[in-house]
């Protein structure tokens, strides 16, 4: 069989089967569970014709992506096709650059819930938006930020390679919503640390502890109550956006013989539905299902 592109003919290949992969988790549908990386993924849908789509998403679950690499500014991964040689695909993302990042600080330092979402894990939704309140995008919006190559004949701005790498890369994103940053060229820990520096110097010096403070032997009564101050706290406690995210960042552990993430779930699940019953009193928690 054959297939049309760019007013030539290509015949249809089948790639040579390996057991050296990276396999996708997604077994069908989406490969995306956070919102950031179904935006990443997003990004490559609009380039990619239905047909190289298709076989992107099939390599990546067959495990054809053979490596990715992280660097600055992009990642190399091999990928093996239907050649006895595996392909090179290259995806560079454009950084932003030092004033950029300055102004994206100047906006984040205004909003204390932003360092504490990131400290979590988490990558805020509204974060899109304060990047766009300081003239960037941290998603690539113009077809010149997202750079890709691959060695294979397909004359195509973007083949089945580079598609599955994408894909694979996506559930990167899921692991680690902090890799973003570092394509766009700024670690989240640098990012972090840039804010707390910047919202330091807005509040003034910071107050020197409480030097009064009564002996721990006489309050050791009160050990379990809680103080005045965590009054001035909200905290919503709800379901987590994405399930298992810790376990995920940990990524696989080397000194198992199988999946950390399979190993500890059951245990991680168990231990965060009683807190949630604990929190929220008799009311049921709903399943993921469900919700």
């Amino acid at each position: 069989m054959s297939r049309y592109s760019d007013h030539e003919w290509y015949p249809e290949s089948r790639p040579i089967s390996t057991d050296q992969g990276l396999k996708a988790k997604s077994k069908r549908g989406g490969f995306a569970e956070s919102w950031w990386a179904t935006r990443w993924i997003g990004a490559l849908e609009h380039l990619l014709d239905a047909g190289r789509l298709r076989r992107g998403k099939r390599y990546a679950r067959q495990g054809q992506v053979l490596s990715i690499e992280e660097r600055t500014g992009g990642v190399a991964a091999t990928v093996q096709g239907s050649r006895s040689k595996a392909y090179r695909v290259d995806i560079e993302l454009e950084p932003i650059d030092d004033a950029g990042w300055e102004q994206v600080i100047e906006v984040l330092s205004g909003r204390a819930l932003f360092a504490a979402r990131l400290l979590a894990g988490e990558m805020p939704e509204e974060i899109e938006e304060a990047f766009g309140a300081a003239g960037v995008n941290l998603f690539p919006a113009r077809r010149g930020e997202l750079r890709t190559s691959c060695t294979c004949p397909d004359p195509a701005e973007v083949c089945k390679h580079t598609a599955a790498v994408h894909y694979i890369l996506g559930e990167r994103f899921d692991e680690d919503p902090f890799l973003l940053f570092r394509l766009r060229g700024r670690t989240a820990e640098g990012l972090i640390s840039t804010l707390r520096a910047r919202r330091g110097e807005e509040d003034g010096e910071v107050a020197e502890p409480d030097q009064t403070a009564p002996p721990l032997e006489e309050e050791v009564s009160r050990f379990w109550e809680a103080g005045p101050a965590l009054d001035t706290i909200n905290v919503a406690i709800k379901p987590p956006a994405v399930q298992l995210s810790v376990l995920r960042r940990l990524g696989t552990a080397g000194f198992v013989g199988e999946d950390l993430q399979s190993l500890l779930a059951p245990p991680y699940e168990a231990i965060s539905g009683a807190a949630l019953e604990m929190a929220l009193g008799e009311e049921e928690i709903p399943d993921e299902e469900e919700a």
